[in-house]
Formats: C-alpha cells, structure tokens, sequence
C-alpha cells in the first residue's frame, strides 16, 4: 500500500501546476477574470475594467498566511519592481481583514504594490471553490483573460509565472 501512494503522489508531482486541478481554484485558464470591486488600503477604487490593457497578477493573500509572507519578497522584487515601469499592474489582495491590520501587514513585509481589501471573501469566492487557501497568484493577459494560475510558493511555478509575464509583455 505504501507504494501505491508514493506511485500516485509522484504521478501528481509530475504534472504541471498548470494541469493539477486540485488546487481549489474555481476559474481556469482561458476564461475572463470575474468581474469585482474593491478598495485600496489608500481609499482608491480599483475594478477588473481597471486592469484592461495591462499583463496583471492579482494575489490573494492574508497576513496570518506564513506562505504569503514567504512568496510576498519575491512578488516584490522578481514582479513588481521588475515591471512596474511597463504595461504591468500586480494587484494584492488581502482577504477578510481590516484596513488597520492590512497597513501593518504592508509595513512588516515592505511592499510597494496596490494592495485591496477584499474585507468579506466574496471576491476571492468569484475565483476559487469553497474552503480553499490563500497564497495564490492570477496573471491576466492584457485583454482580462486568465493566462496562468499559481498555488503555494514554489519556486519553480514562480520562475514560469516570470516567463509568463514576459512574453505577454512582448506581445
């Protein structure tokens, strides 16, 4: 028995991100993003219409979410820094928590991008099936249309979302 489950967790380990469909979202890849509204800790509204015409990453994310803190350096320095200047929106958030909480939370990990406050979870429902977990990345081409999905922080999903971003860019 144990080595059905090390055969079957290996066959799992060997699909793409791309093709496990375990991971909890309800969106794939391909279909437009959800339409949503939110505020930006800053008081700003911030729409799906508002990421048309820009490569856009939308990252749910929570303070409590040890993961989160983890991949949030990287989405900073590898994603944001690195495109912000182009046609490129990385859109966080922050799921079921107050604008208090969220600033600390911003402080502590020193990120730049926008940040939202999604203070309910019923945009996060729009993206993923009940239960699921946070630390998840969305990247939209420029026409609102789901082109890749990330869960957890792996480095080598995040290294592809990367490739993913460029060439859109380029297009």
């Amino acid at each position: 028995m144990p080595f059905l489950i090390l055969f079957f967790s290996s066959i799992l380990f060997c699909l793409s991100p791309q093709e496990k469909n375990e991971r909890g979202f309800k969106v794939k890849i391909g279909q437009s993003v959800p339409e949503f509204e939110l505020i930006l800790n800053n008081g700003n509204q911030i729409s799906n219409d508002d990421l048309l015409g820009k490569v856009s990453v939308i990252q749910f994310t929570a303070s409590w979410c040890g993961v989160c803190r983890k991949e949030m350096p990287h989405l900073e320095k590898d994603v944001w820094l690195r495109f912000k200047n182009e046609d490129f929106i990385l859109l966080g958030i922050d799921l079921k928590e107050p604008l208090e909480k969220v600033n600390q939370f911003i402080q502590e990990t020193n990120i730049t991008y926008p940040m939202a406050l999604d203070q309910d979870g019923s945009v996060f429902e729009k993206f993923t099936l009940p239960n699921a977990g946070v630390t998840r990345n969305i990247v939209l081409d420029k026409n609102g249309k789901i082109i890749f999905l990330t869960r957890l922080f792996d480095p080598l999903e995040f290294e592809q979302m990367i490739e993913v971003i460029e060439q859109e860019l380029k297009k």
